[in-house]
């Protein structure tokens, strides 16, 4: 049975569907102590008016907690580039709240610290980041922080059944890391089933530092400087736009996963009612403005993270062009641009000058693209905006139109072609000693599960242990040491082992007929070529290619993937496609096994896997769902 083959639903029966499913599960949660959360009294402003100074929306969870945007202070980000190297000490709590943050309510938003997304953290490329994470939940959970190497510590990479198990409900785990040579944009969130869809979610921000020693007064090498450095600006400005549903993530998985899908069509992902930009939306009509509230003749740099589940999202500002300088962390050849789209967890940076001089209020653009919907939604609402403001010798007294559309920068440039990137560091990337294709494809299970597959293992995660936890087992490390290349635990585990240190091609064929934004963990590889259909031998950039750690796949094409196996450690490599990861979506990339093996695992790490309860913790009320994938 074929997806075509199944009769779609009336959009009446699909919802109707979705409210029963919803019902039931809420039902039983406040039985079984999923704390979902029923009670509301919310606040909301009219759409033409900007964010309160605070961002607070207004509403309050059925526990008790006010689920909050935070202030413009948690984006507007203190300049710290000159501080000594040091330990930077966070508490980061998980906890369940309710909340509007499109104006409409939602039970079973998961959020940090009381607020939707999570504080913004921010350090220099020398310091150690200690971060305690609580967990408050009712399931367990684990903290991915996006792009960091990890070297030397990938058990903490927070990578749920892959360098950790799931922190049980009201324990903690502390991670204390390095940054190495990584530094930029980049965000950290749940990697566990689908709870950042739900609001575990925050922005990491890492500035370059020239410091001769690190936080534990260790000397480090210098910073080798780009040949085209940033331009000066005068202050960083967080954005976090993310798709939103208005469905809890577990109920919006079931259906998903099942054979009849959410829309009556098996294998249709589920498509968001509208967005966010700094915890804020609109939806309907209704809703506040993120208010960027700005100085005049200023250079600000715009740091964009797409920490959504699904959609690309473009960003721009009306009137303004856009200054390029970095992609996922790494430094680019500046150029200008009137907008980027950024795909599910991709960022850039872009430099904005506040100089124009009427005016004083121009929408920031966070438009959901819709190239990824499978069907449609009653009063679905992409076009979600901020609004900048900074003095202006002649203000406009004519209030926004929320109806207008986007007027460009006022100069004739275009949106951002990828294929222009070029890093501003140049490394050419060494020629390879292995190469190995990868089929990314969707099948029907033998249970009427619509399944993703890597070259026909879909993946799941263990019960009660972890890959990393396993090579502390002789008998498994034993099996990974005597041969490299592929190799399939159990019926789930898809892993690329090398024991040396090679150089190693992945060449993708995306057989979907979706795009797949592809992330590799410990890694940033280079982007040796891409193109429409199937890889069939063609030439690669072998000059300063592009390097980043999440790489967009068009449907029906490839992508070569070039990295250097120097990072022991079990790495995940999945497509961030929330819904694409939960049904099985990923491989592991496992680097120097003895090496990784002989640093030892946290002792509170095994105990979290020995409480762990695995694949039955990971299902929902009896629906089947993968509460455990990412």
């Amino acid at each position: 049975m074929t997806a075509d083959s199944l009769k779609r639903r009336s959009p009446l029966l699909r919802w109707g569907v979705i409210a029963l499913v919803a019902i039931i599960i809420l039902a039983l949660a406040l039985g079984i102590g999923l704390g979902l959360g029923l009670k509301h009294s919310s606040s909301s402003t009219s759409a033409g008016s900007s964010s309160s100074d605070d961002g607070s929306n207004g509403s309050t969870g059925g526990n008790g907690l006010n689920a909050t945007a935070p202030p413009l202070s948690n984006f507007a980000l203190k300049d710290i580039r000159n501080d000594s190297p040091q330990v930077r000490e966070y508490t980061l709590v998980v906890q369940e709240a309710t909340g509007s943050p499109d104006s409409v309510f939602r039970p079973g938003m998961l959020v940090v610290n009381g607020t939707y997304p999570g504080p913004t953290l921010v350090a220099n490329q020398n310091d150690r980041m200690i971060i305690h994470v609580i967990n408050q939940l009712p399931n367990s959970t684990a903290i991915h922080w996006h792009g960091l190497y990890q070297n030397s510590t990938p058990f903490y990479d927070g990578t749920n059944g892959i360098s950790q198990c799931g922190i049980p409900p009201s324990q903690s785990y502390t991670y204390n890391y390095t940054f190495g040579d990584f530094s930029g944009s980049t965000w950290y969130h749940a990697h566990y089933s689908t709870q950042y869809t739900d609001g575990v979610v925050g922005a990491l921000i890492v500035n370059p530092s020239n410091a001769s020693t690190d936080a534990d007064g260790r000397p480090v090498p210098p910073t080798p400087a780009p040949t085209v450095p940033v331009p000066a600006y005068d202050q960083d400005i967080v954005v976090v736009m993310q798709d939103w549903y208005h469905t809890p993530s577990p109920i919006v998985l079931a259906l998903f996963l099942g054979p009849d899908g959410i829309d009556g069509t098996q294998g249709d992902e589920p498509t968001p009612e509208s967005g966010t930009m700094n915890g804020l939306g609109q939806f309907d009509g209704n809703g506040e403005y993120f208010n960027f509230s700005l100085e005049a003749n200023m250079t600000y740099r715009f740091r964009l993270v797409n920490t959504g589940s699904l959609a690309n999202i473009r960003f721009s500002i009306d009137d303004h062009p856009l200054l390029l300088v970095s992609a996922d962390g790494v430094d680019v050849v500046p150029q200008w641009v009137s907008g980027v789209e950024l795909a599910v967890a991709q960022r850039y940076d872009v430099l904005v000058r506040t100089n124009e001089t009427s005016g004083g209020q121009w929408w920031v653009r966070g438009t959901i693209l819709d190239d990824m919907f499978a069907y449609s939604i009653p009063d679905q609402e992409l076009d979600q905006r901020g609004i900048l403001s900074y003095p202006v010798p002649f203000p406009n007294t004519t209030p926004l139109d929320p109806a207008s559309a986007d007027p460009g920068p006022g100069a004739n440039i275009s949106d951002l072609d990828t294929s222009t990137l070029v890093p501003s560091l140049p490394i050419d990337a060494p020629e390879p000693t292995h190469r190995y294709p990868v089929t990314i494809s969707f099948q029907e299970t033998q249970d009427d599960e619509y399944l993703a597959f890597l070259n026909n293992t879909s993946w799941y995660p263990l019960d009660k242990e972890c890959t990393m936890s396993l090579l502390q087992q002789p008998s498994f490390l034993s099996s990974l040491t005597s041969s490299d290349g592929p190799s399939v635990y159990g019926d789930s585990q898809l892993l690329l082992t090398h024991n040396g240190i090679e150089v190693v091609d992945l060449l993708l064929d995306n057989l979907d007929e979706g795009d797949h934004p592809f992330h590799m963990h410990g890694h940033r590889p280079w982007v040796m070529g891409s193109g429409a259909g199937r890889y069939q031998g063609q030439s690669f950039n072998l000059t300063n290619p592009m390097r980043r750690d999440t790489h967009l796949i068009p449907a029906y094409s490839w992508v070569a993937l070039r990295f250097i196996t120097d990072n022991p450690g079990m790495w995940a490599f999945h497509c961030h496609i929330a819904w694409h990861m939960s049904s099985g979506l990923l491989m592991q990339i496992n680097n120097r096994p003895q090496v990784a093996a002989s640093y030892g695992l946290p002792d509170v790490l095994l105990q979290h896997c020995a409480v762990d309860k695995g694949s039955e913790a990971k299902r929902s009320v009896g629906l089947n769902v993968r509460l455990g994938g990412f």
